[in-house]
């Protein structure tokens, strides 16, 4: 009896062990898994994933897809999309005057500059320094033109000027500017009235002009042509003389005289000698 105990304790001993081992296994294939599905890490599209290890950035950056990293690291994505800024600003012009400018920016995140950014300014980056930069650029290249050069002709130059100074201090910090857009510019109502005015007075000015240089060449044609039909009047009246009319005159009765049709010819015209020709019937 007390062999079959003995026996019968090492055989629940056994089982114990058994299960042990199994729960122990389990257990470790459900970590394996938990940490396969935390090693993997998705970037979407239009993105890249910055890494950290526990705060600190790594350097290392994830192009869009699925991928394995380690599970103590975290990804942050960051857009490399095109974007867009609009700006209302009240800005002063060379002389003082305040003028509303709505201005686009259009720019994107560099995406080999992507853990840089995340490092030195968040991913609020578009707050911290690219609409500030903007502003500034606006104001500076404003106060530099009169607001009516602003309002008339001088829009591209502004626009490539507030381009020029963003480029110069965006890119070297991994934000890449496309292009810069003047969508309006609304000055004082008293100011844009004035400029209008002036503007139709000029161009009043242009028409006048244009017809009276019509009006000078028409009087020019007009002196030409007559010059011609006097020169032309004076080389014929040169070249015909009495005798060559009454030669003309002569040939003239001849060929009436040999047509078919009935006339009555009165030779002796005091005149100029020529016979007198009376009509008659066929």
């Amino acid at each position: 009896m007390a062999d079959f105990g003995y026996a019968r304790g090492k055989v629940v001993d056994a089982s114990g062990g058994t299960m042990l081992r199994v729960l122990g296994a389990g257990l470790g294939g459900l970590l394996l898994v938990i940490l396969l599905f935390a090693s993997v890490t998705r970037v979407d599209a239009g993105h890249v994933g910055v890494l950290t290890l526990f705060g600190r950035v790594t350097g290392e950056i994830l192009p869009e897809g699925l991928h394995i990293v380690s599970p103590f690291k975290a990804n942050n994505l960051m857009s490399v999309r095109t974007q867009e800024i609009k700006e209302s600003a009240s800005v002063p012009s060379s002389e003082g005057l305040v003028i509303n400018l709505d201005t686009s920016l259009i720019y994107h995140l560099n995406p080999a500059r992507a853990a840089d950014v995340y490092q030195k300014l968040g991913p609020s980056y578009m707050d911290v320094v690219v609409e500030p930069t903007l502003r500034a650029a606006i104001r500076e290249a404003t106060a530099s033109h009169t607001a009516n050069a602003l309002y008339t002709g001088e829009r591209e130059q502004v626009a490539r000027q507030i381009n020029g100074q963003l480029v110069a201090q965006l890119n070297g910090r991994g934000i890449e500017v496309e292009s810069v857009l003047l969508r309006d510019i609304q000055l004082p109502t008293t100011l844009r009235a004035s400029i209008e005015a002036k503007q139709q007075a000029e161009q009043e000015a242009l028409a006048m002009s244009f017809k009276l240089q019509r009006e000078k060449q028409e009087a020019e044609r007009k002196r030409i042509e007559a010059q011609g039909v006097h020169d032309f009047q004076q080389i014929v009246s040169q070249g015909i003389s009495p005798a060559l009319l009454q030669w003309k005159g002569i040939e003239a009765t001849e060929a009436l005289a040999r047509s078919a049709n009935s006339k009555v010819v009165v030779i002796g015209n005091s005149k100029n000698g020529l016979p007198l020709i009376l009509g008659g019937e066929q």
